[in-house]
């Protein structure tokens, strides 16, 4: 399982692909499949082994190709290393760049499978279309699928959580929510005229750092935002928790064709109705009139407001549980790796002697234990499941977790794994070390320099107010004009009352660390030159 170097696995406050493709894996790991994750930074997945390519995230970088490029050599290298004999079953790629090693893939006979988690329109469906039938392709709507029919789609599987993850309240507080990016086509400006026509304040929590992001508030954001509004700046995971079950609604007026929308399933299983404009696949998530409103004009929207704070919490994560489980992406991307399975080639070049390690102690499986369906690292399963890679090794799951590895492997036609003869018996001789996976050299040193300058990140969150140069936006959740980075404030109590004066002294902010400070007041935050604490 492949993820992007920009964040954790599940992250710490940004990061849809990653936070699916954590559900993914522990969703695998549960059907009995073994998984190997590649990406950057720290692993909270229950992943059977994890491969760090990069000594630390890239999030300053997000938006710039040459990460993901530089990426897919490390992925290259670590598969060529790990996908040893018949390593993996398939590697499953969560990244844009991914398909650079189609060719190393097809040499290990390794299936790719792809899930596009962006567009397909323009440039991408050029670039999509250029794979042929190399690549599996995995959409994660339906309409994402309708707008290029013609791609080699494998299939669909929604995106989907971890229900058990997410806090239900059924009472809620008098503010509407916008979460997303600082972006004409999240159209934050929506939300505000639709709230406050409403008659509600409404808190706007998201990224707010790239030049463009910046511009943009300025312009649009800057001038629509009342004493009644707050600026949280990027939430974390707990805070964006708190933040979507205690509101009334959440405003998603997006003008694009968003592919799938997480926010909106994360509100809707807190028991918060979404209120938002057609498009996209916008109309596979919400049930109109139950879960939400969705809208065909931003003049309808503050009716919606109103009408959706009548509707039962209860029916929406019930609709969430049903529809958007974690154990949907499992049972889903299970049934696409099968599939692909079926189409594996045998890897060029001389097939060497078969050695299976377990994921901790890279001790030998016996050969009749293999052959059985079990032995150390082999978990039971009801039916054979075929192993999935993260890139180094297992392709698994398109939408979120990759599983694979020699402990739940099985044969894609649905027949009882059998032994394989390819040399001397060497079940009881212990395997050798395995190689330890260095790092490519990065041609350029990724210091972030000119995006944030260290001020991006800061306690695990995103300083509202950083500007591409790395000073904070003047007005927004700093002093003005000053170089204070801000952590993440606990939300105080029931309420948000505690908040610092911005945004040109009209919103409020909340961000920062404990205790609150008082209003105007910067605090410290301890965060190092990387923006880490």
């Amino acid at each position: 399982m492949v993820v992007p170097p920009y964040f954790d696995t599940p992250p710490k406050a940004y990061g849809g692909v990653e936070a699916v493709v954590a559900d993914l894996v522990d969703a695998l790991v549960d059907r009995g499949h073994e998984v190997t994750l590649l990406g950057a930074g720290e692993n909270g997945t229950r992943a059977q082994r994890f491969v760090p390519l990069w000594d630390r995230i890239q999030a300053e970088r997000l938006g710039d190709p040459f990460p993901e490029v530089v990426h897919a050599l490390k992925v290259r290298r670590a598969l060529e290393r790990l996908a040893v004999g018949d390593g993996f079953d398939l590697v499953h790629d969560h990244t844009f760049a991914g398909v650079l090693n189609l060719p190393a893939y097809r040499d290990l006979g390794l299936p790719l499978v792809i899930t596009v988690h962006g567009p397909v329109d323009g440039d991408p469906y050029i670039y999509y279309s250029e794979l042929g039938d190399d690549a599996h392709l995995v959409a994660i709507s339906d309409r994402q699928r309708r707008n290029a029919p013609d791609l080699n789609w494998v299939g669909r599987v929604h995106n989907a959580l971890r229900v058990e993850d997410w806090p239900f309240r059924a009472e809620k507080e008098d503010y509407a929510l916008f979460l997303g990016r600082f972006t004409e086509c999240k159209a934050p400006h929506l939300a505000l005229e639709a709230a406050h026509a409403a008659d509600l304040p409404l808190i706007l929590a998201g990224k707010c750092a790239e030049p463009p992001e910046v511009k943009y508030f300025d312009s649009a954001v800057r001038p629509l935002l009342t004493e009644r509004d707050t600026m949280f700046g990027m939430a974390d995971a707990a805070a964006k928790r708190e933040l979507l079950s205690r509101a009334r609604c959440l405003l998603f007026p997006v003008r694009w064709e968003e592919p799938f929308g997480m926010v909106m399933i994360e509100a809707m299983v807190c028991g918060t109705p979404v209120v938002a404009l057609r498009g996209g696949a916008v109309g596979e998530v919400i049930v109109d009139g139950v879960t939400g409103r969705i809208c065909d004009d931003p003049a309808e929207l503050p009716a919606a407001v109103k009408e959706v704070q009548t509707y039962d919490p209860e029916a929406m994560r019930a609709h969430v549980i049903e529809h958007f489980g974690a154990d949907t992406l499992g049972r889903g991307y299970e049934e696409i790796y099968r599939e692909v399975a079926r189409t594996r080639k045998p890897r060029r070049g001389r097939v060497t002697t078969i050695h299976t390690w377990t994921s901790s102690t890279h001790q030998s499986v016996p050969s009749a234990a293999k052959a059985a369906g079990t032995g150390p690292g082999r978990a039971s399963a009801p039916i054979p499941t075929t192993r999935a890679t993260a890139a180094p090794g297992r392709a698994s799951g398109t939408a979120g977790r990759g599983s694979g590895g020699p402990a739940a492997r099985g044969n894609a036609a649905g027949r009882a794994p059998k032994a394989r003869a390819t040399g001397p018996d060497t079940s009881r001789v212990p395997a050798p070390a395995l190689p330890p996976v260095d790092p490519i050299p990065d041609p350029v040193l990724l210091t972030g320099e000119g995006i944030v300058a260290g001020s991006m990140l800061s306690a695990g969150g995103v300083n509202p107010g950083a500007t591409a140069g790395g000073s904070p936006v003047p007005g927004v959740g700093s002093a003005e004009g000053s170089e204070a980075d801000f952590g993440r404030l606990p939300l105080p109590g029931s309420a948000l009352e505690a908040r610092l004066s911005g945004c040109a002294g009209t919103a409020s902010h909340a961000t920062g660390s404990a205790p609150v400070p008082e209003p105007g007041v910067v605090p410290e935050t301890g965060a190092s030159e990387e923006g880490f604490e």
